[in-house]
């Protein structure tokens, strides 16, 4: 059974609470009928589906949840994804950037410098030079990365990356593509 297949099964709320319902401990119709609070009726009509699709053991009114598929699932689904954009060209840089960047977020700012002050430069290239930013904005493009945006503007201007005078902001320093 695949993810796709277990989401497609998932999306319907009657069906989703059956699954719930069993993953909580119900082992009967009419025990997940008491905890979804969903008529006998439908509970045997969703139970029906999930055994059909291979995600529930039926054995009259027992039920069983294969709570194991939905780890296999994963795990194949993950395999089967592409790997990831490089972040940068040179291999080093990118094992950096991959640790510390995921899904076009930064997960945690890197406390050792040399990782820092490469994030930092794969960073600045959201402002474009030659263009001032009130604090506001600059505030705003940090907060697409992460959540401590006062921390990353003084990095970026303590790096020379960025320069600021009277809450007015602009990139000074770091790569820019062309």
């Amino acid at each position: 059974m695949d993810a796709a297949t277990i989401a497609g099964l998932l999306a319907d709320p009657t069906r989703l609470k059956v699954v719930a319902a069993l993953a909580l401990g119900a082992g009967t119709t009419e025990e997940v009928a008491a905890a979804s609070g969903l008529p006998l009726k439908d509970v045997a009509l969703a139970a029906r589906r999930l055994a059909r699709a291979g995600l529930v053991h039926r054995d009259g009114h027992t039920l069983l949840l294969h709570a194991d598929r939905f780890g296999v699932a994963a795990r194949a689904a993950a395999e089967a994804a592409p790997p990831p954009e490089p972040l940068s060209d040179d291999p080093a840089e990118d094992a950096v950037l991959s640790a510390f960047v995921r899904d076009g977020r930064l997960v945690s700012i890197p406390a050792q410098h040399s990782k820092r002050l490469l994030v930092l430069h794969h960073l600045v290239r959201v402002f474009e030079p030659g263009v001032r930013y009130p604090e506001r904005e600059v505030n705003a493009l940090l907060a697409v990365w992460h959540p401590d945006v006062a921390a990353l503007r003084r990095y970026l201007v303590d790096e020379g990356l960025l320069t600021r005078e009277a809450g007015v902001y602009w990139r000074i320093g770091g790569p820019v593509d062309l």
